[in-house]
């Protein structure tokens, strides 16, 4: 669905120390030639002799831009660590647009992602139920659908967008999160008991971590809920994770399901009808989400096992190690 219009969303592209996969996700940003580009770059960590070379390495990529394109940097000279250094370049960003894109350096996107955000963030511009538009559909073929997108309560971030009235909701520390608790407001959100429970356990998690640890993801997932908004998901993958299986900073086994999930392109959006959650997708995410999430997938194990070492004889208990390795895997 490439439009002859110039490709006027600025991005955000977030790097760090990963030249092989910076350098192909800036690929098909050269083929979409933004009129702006903002690069935000983490520091090398202490201790990791390697990432200065391959900080440096990585930044050059970005003097490859021969387009005509306004190109803005924020620099780390050291290690600000994932939260920090994301939360801050979002909010760098939103303090010089009003709507952009964010990719990461291994999400690679179909040039079909750059001009679905576009339509989309113009479209949904002052729609304040909506906070984001996501690149990803990790249902697997699961559902099908009449549009193009669906509106969805749970929000992926391999390859996004949003807009600054959105994201000036976002607060690293969480403030309301305890009258949020207090108020069990997340039965107000979700509907499913096991997603409420889910979502909780990260909000309570990332509330309570200091600066250098916990997901800024997570964190912007509970102003989403917080403000009863929206995401709109693609009903197919418009952008591949292609840094699961290296040297990730949240790199996990468990996650590599994912990467198998390639990317495709779009030849035109048909919009939905009605503008309301789908929940039946939502579902089906979750049930993905439960294959995937090391969270979710330990905290079982460990109930089989303490359940097979208190009560079953050994018998038993070695069929729960071989039903403890499939869901591993």
């Amino acid at each position: 669905m490439r439009s002859n219009k110039i490709l006027k969303t600025p991005i955000l592209f977030l790097i760090f120390n990963r030249p092989d996969s910076t350098q192909i996700v800036f690929n098909e940003i050269k083929k979409a030639k933004p009129a702006q580009l903002f690069v935000s770059a983490d520091g090398p960590r202490e201790g990791r002799p390697r990432d200065r070379e391959l900080c440096l390495a990585t930044r050059e990529i970005i003097k490859q831009v021969d387009w005509d394109c306004e190109v803005y940097t924020k620099y780390y000279d050291d290690n600000a660590g994932l939260k920090i250094a994301v939360s801050t370049a979002i909010d760098w960003f939103f303090e010089n647009v009003d709507a952009g894109i964010i990719l990461e350096d291994d999400c690679l996107p179909s040039q079909s992602f750059f001009w679905f955000c576009q339509e989309l963030l113009e479209k949904y511009h002052d729609d304040e139920r909506i906070m984001q538009i996501s690149g990803n559909n990790y249902l697997f073929g699961g559902k099908v659908f009449d549009s193009t997108y669906y509106f969805s309560r749970l929000n992926d971030i391999w390859g996004w967008a949003t807009w600054k009235r959105a994201w000036d909701y976002y607060d690293v520390h969480m403030k309301t999160f305890p009258k949020f608790k207090e108020q069990e407001q997340i039965i107000n959100y979700i509907v499913d008991p096991e997603i409420q429970e889910w979502l909780m356990g990260y909000f309570e998690r990332d509330y309570n971590a200091n600066e250098r640890n916990g997901l800024w993801s997570s964190q912007w997932s509970y102003a989403i809920c917080a403000q009863n908004g929206m995401t709109i998901a693609p009903s197919t993958n418009l952008v591949q994770n292609i840094g699961i299986q290296g040297e990730a900073t949240n790199s996990n086994d468990t996650y590599k399901l994912y990467e198998t999930e390639r990317f495709y392109e779009i030849d035109e959006i048909i919009h939905p009808l009605f503008i309301l959650p789908d929940t039946e997708a939502d579902r089906l995410r979750f049930e993905i989400i439960k294959k995937t999430d090391p969270n979710l997938l330990y905290a079982a194990q460990y109930k089989l096992r303490k359940l097979a070492g208190r009560y079953l004889p050994e018998s038993i208990r070695n069929i729960v190690k071989t039903l403890q390795k499939s869901l591993s895997n």
